[in-house]
C-alpha cells in the first residue's frame, strides 16, 4: 500500500466515523478547489519543486483549525480546462532568478483516483536537482518546513548559491575506468525501474537486454560513452568490488573492552545491498542493549528510523573521490558511530567563540552526489523523511535521544550517537535545581519538549567545548515553536554572532557552571575567609547558594543532590565507582561545612536529628570560624 492510497483510506474512514487523524507532512499535502484555483496550490507546488518533492491531492479539505478537526470531502472536476490549467498552464507559472520560464512539465505527474463514489486528483511532484535549484512564484521562491510554504528570504537564497559552488564536487557521473557495458546487471536494472516507475502514470518499460537499455541509461547518467559511471556502478553494476574498490565497502564493527572485536562483518555490494546489509547489521547487534518499555514491550538501544537515516546520508554524502570504505561501530551501552569518508564544506560548518566556543553543522538542504542522493530519495523505504540531517535530528528528539555530534578530522566525519536520552537524570536533577527560577521566568515548569530542547542546547554547549559539532536546529524541526517560545521567555537568546540566517541559540546564562556567585558569597562570609577556602568547596558552596536562589520552596538541598548535581555539570559521561567517590567527597565537605556555620540545616535540625537533611547558606555567618586547618 503505497502513501496515497494508505492516506486516502485513513481520510476515508475519519469522515465516515466522524473522526480526525492527521495525514499532512512535509511530503503530503490536501488541497480544497472548491472557490476556484486560487493560489495556494500553486505556491504549495512551488515549494515542493524547491524542496523534496510531494504529492498534493485535490478535493480534500482538511479543517485542522476548525473544532472539532475534521475532513470534506469536495472533489474534483475533471473538466477539460482543470486537465488543460493542470497539464498545460502550470507547468509553465515558474521561473528562475533571472525571470525566465522554467517549464516543470518533467517534474510533474497526475493521476484521477477513485474516492467516495467520486474522484480526487493526485499529483506527484518531484523536486529540481540542486543545479536547478530555486524556482519562483509570482516573485517569491517557497520551500517546504514541516507542513507550510515557506518563503525563501534574498539572504537564504544566497547562502545556498555560494554554498551549492563549494559543495558540488562529484564525481559519480565520471566513467569507471577498465569497464564494460557488461559490468551493468540486467536484473538489478529492472529493480531498479520498478521503483523508478512507481507512483507514475507513465513509467519505464522492463528491459530485455542492455542494448535495449542503453537509451535508459544514458538519460540516468548511469552510463557515458557506452562504459558505465561511478553512479551507474553504484547503483545497479555487478562484481562491482573488483573496479572501485573501497566506495563500495562497508567495515562494521561490535566493539568488546578488548581489542577483539564481538562481531564483524565486511560487506562489498551496489548501493541497495550496501545500505540494507549495514541496516540489518546494526538492527541485528543493537538487540545487544535492548531493554524494555512500561507496558514491556522490547525497546532497542537506537529506533529504526534514526539508523536508517544515519546509514543513508553516510552512503549518499560520502565522497566518492576517495577509495577509503566507511565504519560502522556499535559500543553496546555506549554509542553507535559511522564513520565517513569526506568532510563538510566550509559554508556547512559553523565555528566561532563568542559567549562560548560555538561548532554546529548546517543540514543544509544539498548534496554533494546530486544525482545519487536524488535517486535514493525517489525509494521512501530508504530516504525516511528525506531531509538528511533535518530528519535526522528531528527522530532523535522525537524519541528523546541523546544528542548526537560529530567528530571532524581532515579527511573524515564522524558521526556518534549516543546511547542514552537527551534529557536523562543529570539533566533531571540538573533543571530541578532551578525549578523556582524556572516557574518565576518561564510562568511555569518546563513542559516535557521544552526539558528536550532546553538539554539539547545545554548539552551542545557542552560537546562544543571540546570541538565536537553538532547539528543546528533550523526551521525545518518540528521544534521551532518551542524555541520560539522559549526565546520570548528569555530562557534562550541567540549568540550575537549568529549568522542571519542560522541563529545559534544558547541557554539562559543562570543555567552554565561558569556562572557564580562568588561576590555574593564573598559579602556573607568575608575577604579572609571567602579566599582561603579551597576549590571544592568554593563550588559546593555555589552550588548550594544556587539551589538555594533558584530552586524554589520546595528544593531539599543534600550532599546527594549537590554531589550528582556538581558531577553532572564536570563530567560527560557517568562512571559508577568515581561517582560514588565524588559523593562521598562531597559529603565530607558538607559536613566540614556544617561544623564550621557555613552552611545550617533550614529547619533548625541537628546533625543527630533523623530525618533527609535540608541545607541553606548560612546567611549570619560570624566571621571567625575558619577551615583553614580542616580541607585537606
Amino acid at each position: 500500500m503505497d502513501i496515497v492510497e494508505k492516506n486516502l483510506k485513513i481520510i476515508e474512514d475519519c469522515i465516515k466515523n466522524n473522526q480526525y487523524e492527521e495525514v499532512e507532512t512535509e511530503r503530503f499535502e490536501l488541497k480544497n478547489l472548491s472557490n476556484g484555483w486560487g493560489n495556494d496550490f500553486q505556491k504549495t507546488v512551488c515549494a515542493f519543486l524547491n524542496t523534496n518533492g510531494g504529492i498534493i491531492v485535490i478535493g480534500i479539505q482538511d479543517k485542522n483549525n476548525s473544532n472539532p478537526k475534521s475532513y470534506k470531502f469536495t472533489g474534483y472536476d475533471n473538466s477539460q480546462s482543470n486537465e488543460s490549467y493542470l497539464k498545460d498552464t502550470l507547468p509553465k507559472l515558474f521561473k528562475t532568478k533571472e525571470n525566465i520560464v522554467f517549464d516543470v512539465s518533467s517534474k510533474l505527474d497526475f493521476k484521477l483516483v477513485d474516492f467516495l463514489e467520486n474522484k480526487v486528483m493526485v499529483v506527484y511532484v518531484e523536486s529540481l536537482t540542486d543545479e536547478q535549484k530555486y524556482v519562483f512564484y509570482e516573485g517569491n521562491a517557497y520551500r517546504r518546513v514541516i507542513t507550510g510554504d515557506h518563503i525563501l528570504s534574498n539572504a537564504e537564497i544566497e547562502a545556498y548559491e555560494e554554498l551549492k559552488k563549494e559543495f558540488i564536487q562529484s564525481r559519480e557521473i565520471e566513467k569507471v575506468k577498465n569497464t564494460t557495458l557488461e559490468a551493468i546487471n540486467i536484473d538489478t536494472l529492472n529493480q531498479y525501474i520498478l521503483r523508478f516507475n512507481k507512483g507514475k502514470s507513465k513509467g519505464e518499460t522492463i528491459k530485455a537486454d542492455l542494448n535495449s537499455a542503453m537509451s535508459f541509461l544514458t538519460r540516468q547518467s548511469f552510463v557515458k560513452d557506452g562504459q558505465p559511471t561511478l553512479l551507474g556502478m553504484l547503483i545497479c553494476g555487478e562484481n562491482i568490488e573488483s573496479y572501485i574498490q573501497g566506495k563500495c565497502e562497508a567495515d562494521c564493527y561490535v566493539l568488546s573492552d578488548t581489542k577483539v572485536a564481538q562481531a564483524k562483518e565486511v560487506i562489498n555490494d551496489n548501493i541497495v545491498g550496501l545500505i540494507d546489509r549495514t541496516y540489518n547489521f546494526v538492527w541485528r547487534n543493537i538487540q545487544i542493549g535492548v531493554g524494555y518499555s512500561g507496558g514491556g514491550r522490547a525497546e532497542p538501544e537506537y529506533p529504526e528510523e534514526l539508523i536508517r537515516e544515519s546509514i543513508n546520508n553516510a552512503f549518499a554524502h560520502r565522497n566518492y573521490n576517495s577509495d577509503r570504505f566507511i565504519i560502522v561501530e556499535i559500543k553496546p551501552n555506549a554509542y553507535l558511530s559511522i564513520r565517513n569518508p569526506g568532510g563538510f564544506e566550509r559554508r556547512q560548518r559553523i565555528m566561532f567563540d563568542s559567549v562560548i566556543k560555538v561548532r554546529r553543522i548546517i543540514p543544509v538542504q544539498i548534496a554533494r552526489n546530486p544525482k545519487l542522493t536524488h535517486i535514493l530519495k525517489s525509494f521512501d523505504y530508504w530516504e525516511g523523511k528525506g531531509r538528511g540531517l533535518s530528519s535526522l535530528i528531528d527522530t532523535c528528539l522525537e524519541n528523546k535521544i541523546d544528542v548526537p555530534y560529530y567528530v571532524l578530522s581532515q579527511d573524515e566525519i564522524k558521526l556518534v550517537i549516543p546511547k542514552g536520552k537527551v534529557y536523562d537524570a543529570e539533566m533531571e536533577m540538573f533543571f530541578s535545581s532551578y525549578k523556582g527560577y524556572i516557574s518565576e521566568k518561564n510562568g511555569r515548569e518546563f513542559s516535557e519538549d521544552e526539558l528536550v530542547l532546553m538539554s539539547y542546547f545545554l548539552k551542545s554547549e557542552k560537546l562544543n567545548r571540546v570541538e565536537e559539532y553538532t547539528i543546528l536546529l533550523t526551521n525545518d524541526n518540528n521544534h521551532k515553536n518551542i524555541i520560539a517560545d522559549l526565546e520570548e521567555k528569555g530562557m534562550i537568546f541567540k549568540d550575537p554572532k549568529s549568522p542571519e540566517i542560522y541563529p545559534i541559540y544558547l541557554v539562559d546564562r543562570v543555567f552554565i557552571q561558569d556562572i557564580h556567585f562568588y561576590d555574593e558569597l564573598k559579602n556573607i562570609y568575608g575577604d579572609g575567609e571567602w579566599s582561603m577556602l579551597g576549590s571544592d568547596y568554593v563550588d559546593v558552596l555555589n552550588a548550594i547558594y544556587v539551589h538555594n536562589k533558584f530552586g524554589g520552596r520546595d528544593m531539599v538541598v543534600s550532599a546527594s543532590s549537590i554531589g550528582t548535581y556538581l558531577y553532572s555539570k564536570l563530567y560527560k559521561n557517568i562512571n559508577l565507582n568515581e561517582f560514588e567517590n565524588f559523593k562521598r567527597k562531597i559529603r565530607n565537605i558538607f559536613n566540614r561545612l556544617e561544623d564550621k556555620k557555613f552552611i545550617t540545616r533550614k529547619d533548625g535540625k541537628t546533625k543527630s536529628d533523623k530525618g533527609k537533611p535540608d541545607f541553606e547558606i548560612n546567611v549570619n555567618f560570624q566571621k571567625n570560624n575558619s577551615l583553614l586547618n580542616h580541607q585537606k
